[in-house]
C-alpha cells in the first residue's frame, strides 16, 4: 500500500476515510454529475479493494449493500484499503435504466477512451481512477427487469486465487464464468486485479435476502484477504459449489404464464416449470426443463413471447446438496422472526 493514495486529485494517506465526487460528463442542462466514491485506510498496510454497484443503472441491490458496508463499525479494524463506489453509472440511476443517455452498456465498454463516447469516458474514467489503483474488487450485480437472480458468485475460477476468493464469499452457487469483451471484469483482468461478480435479486427491486448476503459476502471476503481479522461467527458454514455450465429454457408459445418452479428449486429432465394459456385460459403449452440443476434465474412477469428465455438453470454434479446449503444460507442470513423471510419468500 502506497503511503499516499490519490483519486480524482484528492489524497488519502493512511488512517484517514474521504468521500470523494468523481467529477463526470454534464448532463444537458449544465448540471453536473459525478460517481460518489468512499475511501476508508487503515493504519496498517494491506491489500487495496474496490466494491462497486449499480453500473447498470436499475440496479439498486448493490447501492443498498454498499450504503450498509461503509456505515458498518467493522471495517473500523481495516487494514489496507476500501474503496466503496455506491453508483458507477449515475446517469442510468437517474433515469431509472440499465443504460447510459447514449443508449450503450457502460459494463460493454471497457477499457473506454478518454476523447470517446459518454460510455467509452465513463468506463475509461472508472477504470483508471478507481480499478487501476485496487488489488482485487467487487462488482454488484441484479437480475433485468422483470428477472430474479438467485444469489450467485460468477467469476473466472480456473484462477486460484480468485476461487478462494469466491468461495469465502458464502454462497452455495458459484458459476465460472468467461470474460466477456468490453467487461469491467476482461479490462481488470488485463491489470492485474481480480474480480468478483455478484448477481442477486431483480432490477428496480431492493431484495433483503440479497442485500444481506451480498454485505456477509463482501464482509467474508475482506476477512480472506486479510483486510479485516478472522470471524469468531458459529453459524453453520456454507459449502460453495461450482457449476461449470449453465442454460436457458425458452418459452415454446406466446401467452400468460402460471409458474410452478421457483428460484433455488432442483430440477430433473422433464420436470414441469410453467404453462403458457392463451386469454380464454386453454393450455397452449407446457415448459419443460431441459436439464437437470438448479434454478438460478427466472422471469417473474406472467407473460412470454415465443422463444423468450424464462429460467436459467445451472448444472451441478450434486444438486441436492447444493439446496441444503440454500437452505443453511437463508437460514444464517433471515432468522424466522423477520419480514425479510416473508417477502423474499413471497417475491421469489
Amino acid at each position: 500500500m502506497a503511503d499516499i493514495l490519490e483519486i480524482a486529485g484528492v489524497s488519502i494517506k493512511p488512517g484517514e476515510t474521504k468521500r470523494i465526487e468523481l467529477e463526470t460528463v454534464k448532463l444537458y442542462t449544465d448540471t453536473s454529475m459525478s460517481i460518489p466514491v468512499f475511501v476508508k485506510r487503515g493504519k496498517k498496510a494491506g491489500p487495496v479493494l474496490f466494491v462497486s454497484a449499480a453500473i447498470h443503472g436499475d440496479e439498486l441491490n448493490g447501492i443498498e449493500i454498499i450504503s450498509r458496508l461503509i456505515n458498518s463499525k467493522q471495517i473500523n479494524s481495516i487494514k489496507g484499503t476500501l474503496i466503496a463506489v455506491p453508483f458507477v453509472n449515475g446517469y442510468g440511476v437517474l433515469n431509472q435504466s440499465r443504460y447510459l443517455p447514449d443508449r450503450r452498456d457502460l459494463n460493454r465498454s471497457f477499457p473506454g477512451s478518454k476523447r470517446g463516447s459518454l460510455a467509452g469516458r465513463m468506463a475509461h474514467l472508472f477504470l483508471n481512477e478507481i480499478v487501476a489503483k485496487c488489488d482485487y474488487g467487487i462488482d454488484l450485480h441484479t437480475g433485468a427487469i422483470h428477472r430474479s437472480n438467485l444469489p450467485q458468485i460468477r467469476a473466472n475460477l480456473d484462477d486460484a486465487e480468485t476461487l478462494g476468493m469466491a468461495k469465502a464469499f458464502g454462497l452455495p452457487v458459484l458459476i465460472n464464468s468467461n470474460l466477456r469483451d468490453g467487461s469491467l471484469r476482461e479490462s481488470a483482468d488485463s491489470l492485474g486485479v481480480r474480480i468478483l461478480l455478484y448477481e442477486a435479486g431483480e432490477a428496480l427491486r431492493f431484495d433483503e435476502l440479497s442485500i444481506r448476503a451480498g454485505f456477509r459476502g463482501i464482509i467474508n471476503v475482506m476477512r480472506h484477504l486479510k483486510l479485516l481479522p478472522p470471524s469468531r461467527s458459529k453459524k453453520t458454514p456454507i459449502e460453495p459449489f461450482v457449476a461449470r455450465q449453465s442454460g436457458w429454457v425458452r418459452a415454446t408459445d406466446s401467452g400468460f404464464v402460471s409458474h410452478k418452479r421457483q428460484l433455488g428449486d432442483h430440477v430433473a429432465k422433464g420436470d414441469l416449470l410453467a404453462t403458457i394459456k392463451d386469454p380464454f385460459g386453454a393450455i397452449l403449452d407446457s415448459v419443460v426443463s431441459n436439464a437437470e440443476g438448479i434454478i438460478i434465474g427466472k422471469q417473474n412477469i406472467p407473460l412470454a413471447q415465443e422463444g423468450e428465455a424464462m429460467y436459467h438453470i445451472a448444472y451441478f454434479k450434486k444438486p441436492d446438496d447444493v439446496v441444503e446449503n440454500l437452505e443453511i444460507m437463508h437460514e444464517n442470513l433471515v432468522p424466522e422472526d423477520t419480514m425479510g423471510k416473508a417477502e423474499y419468500t413471497e417475491r421469489s
